[in-house]
């Protein structure tokens, strides 16, 4: 058994520090060393489970590519237990920008799936049986398999900065019992798609302002951004530890405002880490 599988969301990350948001316009620009490290949705929230103490398991398609090998390399440096198929189109990655106060704008290639299914049907119901909690990447190749992980004990997806309207998202929200969700395009409509989701939980992410919890049957509760336990380094990963806390906690049987709340405090601490591969203690168990 295992305390969380995540579905998809592996990829690598290069993050460039520059010195503002959105960079000055110019034919070139010298900036610290350009690092290229694992990153992308599900391996931050597979990493943060893991630093929190979680048995976590990760299944998804992966590049045979220098980009794949970063991954495999940092993957096989933790005990998570990965299921990964070959991805023809090679490694998912990103652009991150990253500037001084830590603020980052991404520029995201995810190198779509196409061609018959990754992992069989049998299979992945084998992997979701053996999961007390699934956790869902938007990806491609998933939803076309959300007939077979809706059988999941408990489930949770991310739909990132969706804009309400995109038909792409509702599949993985259908599914899951709890949705997060970033404001950066609902803004005041944030809280009218939250109900359109009900009876699902969902939990609105607002970065530095903190997160809203709607829960049906009451009033929204607003969960205030904790303070970061040192100097905020790199936000790229928060929203994904924010996601591992809440579902660390749920599991230890934390109640979803408290587990919100706890959440809060571990996204901080992620903050002040350059990475996602968190040092054991940097994020908090309790």
């Amino acid at each position: 058994m295992v305390d969380l599988l995540v579905i998809g969301g592996l990829g690598v990350d290069v993050r460039a520090r520059v010195p503002a948001l959105p960079p000055p316009v110019a034919d070139s620009l010298l900036v610290p060393p350009i690092d290229l490290r694992i990153g992308n949705t599900g391996a931050g929230v597979a990493l943060a489970a893991h630093a929190l103490g979680l048995r976590v398991a990760l299944v998804d398609v992966l590049g045979a590519d220098p980009a794949g090998d970063v991954v495999r390399a940092a993957l096989a440096r933790t005990t998570i237990r990965t299921t990964l198929a070959d991805a023809p189109a090679g490694t998912r990655r990103s652009v991150n920008l990253v500037d001084p106060a830590g603020r980052r704008m991404s520029l995201h290639d995810p190198r779509p799936w196409s061609g018959p299914a990754p992992f069989g049907e049998a299979e992945l119901a084998a992997l979701v049986a053996e999961a007390a909690h699934v956790h869902l990447s938007i990806m491609d190749w998933a939803r076309d398999a959300l007939s077979v992980l809706r059988a999941a004990t408990s489930v949770s997806t991310d739909l990132h900065d969706w804009d309400g309207e995109n038909d792409y998202h509702r599949p993985f929200a259908r599914i899951a019992d709890l949705v997060f969700v970033s404001d950066t395009r609902l803004g005041e409509r944030a809280a009218t798609e939250a109900a359109r989701l009900a009876p699902r939980t969902v939990l609105v992410t607002g970065g530095a302002a903190g997160a809203t919890l709607h829960t049906p049957g009451a009033p929204p509760a607003h969960v205030p951004a904790a303070t970061p336990p040192g100097p905020v380094v790199d936000t790229n990963g928060a929203g994904d530890a924010f996601a591992a806390g809440v579902i660390a906690a749920r599991l230890r049987g934390a109640g979803v405002l408290d587990a919100a709340r706890y959440a809060a405090r571990v996204a901080a601490a992620a903050c002040t880490y350059d990475g996602m591969e968190y040092p054991d203690g940097l994020l908090p168990r309790d």
